[in-house]
């Protein structure tokens, strides 16, 4: 590349780079990993095949300890993410925490202004395959989110919740 072009890096990492790593934590290939600097794993940490763990210049990823991450998974922590312990995470869930605001028709969408919200994964979650967890979000303690599940709101503590949106099913 040319300095007319430019990239935000190859996702490259070395287990220094995070701010903390915890023990025995496993990367599949193909993960990437951007600014790492403010990205903290628990001990015992499995991340599937091709993830992305897309840090940002601001605000944390923190993800707790004998989390399991499937392949394919997509965590955007602009807005900062918490993920907790003993947390299952099929693969293909992308969890986002940033949006556009509306401006108006005369702006096109992709130049309004960014707005940040943290998402919380408590302890003991199950995010089922392909769904997606959109900014300002909380899944409460042990609760379940079906696959396919677009969640755009809190869903308490043992709720089982599926579809789009994501709708309360029942408890467990």
């Amino acid at each position: 590349m040319d300095e007319r072009h430019r990239s935000h890096g190859t996702g490259a990492f070395s287990p220094t780079d995070f701010r903390s790593l915890g023990d025995d934590c496993v990367f599949e290939p193909g993960v990437l990993v951007f600014h790492p600097e403010t990205i903290s794993l628990g001990r015992n940490v499995y991340v599937g095949h091709n993830a992305i763990l897309k840090g940002y210049h601001q605000n944390e990823m923190r993800i707790g300890n004998e989390t399991w991450i499937g392949q394919q998974c997509f965590f955007h922590s602009a807005g900062g993410l918490t993920i907790g312990a003993g947390v299952g995470i099929g693969m293909a869930v992308k969890i986002i925490t940033s949006q556009h605001r509306e401006a108006g028709r005369e702006v096109p969408v992709l130049f309004s202004p960014i707005e940040f919200a943290p998402v919380v994964i408590e302890d003991g979650c199950d995010l089922g395959v392909g769904s997606i967890i959109l900014p300002g979000v909380t899944v409460g303690r042990g609760a379940v989110v079906g696959a396919g599940a677009v969640v755009t709101r809190d869903i308490p503590a043992y709720a089982v919740a599926a579809g789009v949106p994501a709708r309360i099913l029942r408890y467990r």
